[in-house]
């Protein structure tokens, strides 16, 4: 039974250990991915990539250069976020494909054109500097999909304790294209979850009139 988002939000929490004997769903998994894939985006460049292994195996191998984290091994689905690179450089020509689903004239794409690169102009001087620009906007589509899960009553734990190049080279990564940003392995929890601590309300939210 579906959760509230409200209840999603309780429910949520970063699991260390996942039931080995327990998978998800195709439906479920597939909404999960969705929830990613609907995400908003700056410019709506959509910068990332999915990468859902199942595969112990490769599983086994990326495990290490995790810093030996069990979530990595024993989830159901591990969801390897990338953030794009070469995709959001104008001379790929992605960008104006990107502008061009919403039909415009050529004098409106061109406006568009110069002003992402006028806007990003230091972001896209470097692939580094363009990492830290679209690895941000992957943890909004992370977000959704751990929110998506709770929903559905599946556990997640993102996962930013790794060694970057080594699961790259693992995953065979084309860096020039995509480049690690973090991981989220998907399923079922073992053990009750702990309390949840939080801030109370008052701490983290000013309300300016």
């Amino acid at each position: 039974m579906s959760k509230t988002f409200n209840e999603a939000m309780d429910f949520r929490h970063a699991c260390k250990l996942f039931d080995e004997n327990k998978k998800i769903s195709d439906k479920d998994i597939r909404e999960i991915l969705e929830a990613g894939r609907k995400s908003p985006s700056s410019f709506g460049m959509e910068p990332w990539k999915f990468l859902v292994i199942t595969n112990e195996e490769l599983k086994a191998k990326i495990r290490p250069y995790c810093w030996n984290q069990p979530q990595i091994t024993s989830c159901s689905h591990l969801v390897v976020v990338l953030a794009a690179i070469e995709s959001v450089k104008v001379e790929s020509g992605i960008p104006a494909k990107r502008f061009l689903r919403r039909e415009m004239p050529k004098e409106k794409l061109d406006f568009y054109i110069d002003l992402y690169a006028k806007h990003l102009q230091k972001t896209l001087e470097c692939d580094e500097n363009i990492l830290c620009w679209t690895a941000r906007q992957t943890y909004i589509a992370a977000a959704n999909m751990m929110t998506c899960a709770a929903t559905l009553g599946i556990d997640s734990c993102p996962i930013e304790g790794l060694e970057k190049e080594n699961v790259e080279r693992v995953l065979n990564l084309d860096t020039k294209k995509y480049q690690l940003s973090l991981i989220l392995p998907f399923g079922y929890r073992v053990d009750e979850q702990s309390s949840q601590l939080r801030l109370d309300f008052d701490e983290v939210v000013e309300f300016i009139n």
